[in-house]
């Protein structure tokens, strides 16, 4: 293994709740009377993308809603909030970057997430977690597909210069498990506090992360 990347802000910090309250006050902001609660939240979790799950939302119940302007306000609220909220680091997480970063091992954040969110995350973490340590980091602006398809995979490992068998990938949901896995990268599941209900099948799943469990 020469290179550990992780896949979503939420393997770094568990912030799916805040990103469901980030919604939910989107919602009332463009006059929606909508309410994701956790579960009707983690059922919509099976699939990457919030914008995307904002238009599939509104066309089950027949409604004609701009999603990506309530996406925009959700993201906006998100990154406010996180900015202004005490984040930390999941189990393991902050330990398993330094052992890496002493034993020579790579680092990536591979995700299709904003840059404008990575930037809010870094801030909140700012202290804790180092993404100076990142050798490479992947958002929405460098890929054309988003996740589950498998590019952003491939550009991190390219950047990194580093073959998909000698990496391994660390993620929280169903599409982040597909998109490291199409492009040829072992998976270790850490599900969040919204999907830990998921099913990963034969993905190894980890309450915490650290760098014996990723060599295993």
């Amino acid at each position: 293994m020469t290179a550990i990347l992780f896949g979503s802000i939420s393997t770094l910090a568990d912030t799916s709740e805040i990103q469901r309250d980030a919604f939910n006050q989107a919602f009332a902001e463009h006059g929606l009377d909508w309410t994701w609660d956790r579960e009707t939240y983690a059922g919509l979790l099976d699939s990457n993308g919030g914008r995307d799950r904002v238009a599939s939302y509104a066309a089950e119940r027949g409604e004609d809603v701009d999603a990506d302007a309530v996406h925009a306000t959700k993201s906006r609220i998100y990154q406010e909030t996180l900015r202004s909220t005490d984040v930390s680091p999941r189990e393991g997480v902050a330990e398993t970057m330094r052992a890496a970063k002493d034993e020579g091992h790579q680092l990536g954040l591979v995700t299709t997430t904003s840059a404008d969110n990575l930037a809010a995350l870094r801030d909140a973490l700012s202290g804790k977690v180092d993404f100076d340590d990142f050798g490479v980091v992947v958002d929405q602006s460098q890929v054309s597909e988003r996740k589950p398809d498998p590019e952003a995979y491939t550009v991190a490992l390219r950047t990194l210069g580093v073959p998909a068998d000698d990496a391994v990938a660390i993620e929280d949901n169903l599409g982040g498990v597909e998109s490291a896995r199409a492009a040829g990268v072992e998976v270790v599941a850490f599900p969040n506090g919204n999907t830990v209900d998921h099913d990963f099948g034969p993905t190894r799943r980890v309450e915490s992360v650290s760098l014996e469990d990723l060599r295993a």
